[in-house]
């Protein structure tokens, strides 16, 4: 999980053209929000390594995903295509929203100890 966070986090920054059109239109300051995340994701990540700050991490991580699900919304909204970046079928993008994320919540619930 830990360089699962750290891979995403340092990504944001390698790869903000992926990020911030994900980051739906009625939320301001995109490049901002990229950049936090980013940060956020990396700090976790970290936080995860010691056992004083695993809880807090792995509450902190399903935080997170948690404020994420409008951009997962936002994507299947756009009909799962940024063009030039990522376009899938319809049927993944909902995978994502109902399958994959409520999986990554339970992975950080199961990590807090």
């Amino acid at each position: 999980m830990i360089v699962f966070y750290l891979a995403a986090g340092i990504n944001h920054f390698i790869n903000p053209e992926f990020y911030l059109p994900l980051i739906p239109d009625y939320l301001p300051y995109h490049e901002l929000i990229n950049l936090i995340s980013g940060c956020i994701e990396i700090v976790l990540a970290a936080a995860l390594l010691f056992n004083k700050t695993q809880q807090i991490a792995a509450f902190a991580i399903i935080a997170m995903l948690i404020a994420f699900i409008p951009s997962h919304i936002y994507f299947i909204q756009i009909n799962n295509c940024i063009p030039d970046v990522l376009c899938v079928a319809t049927w993944i993008g909902w995978i994502r929203l109902v399958i994959v994320h409520p999986l990554l919540i339970y992975w950080a619930w199961s990590n807090r100890k």
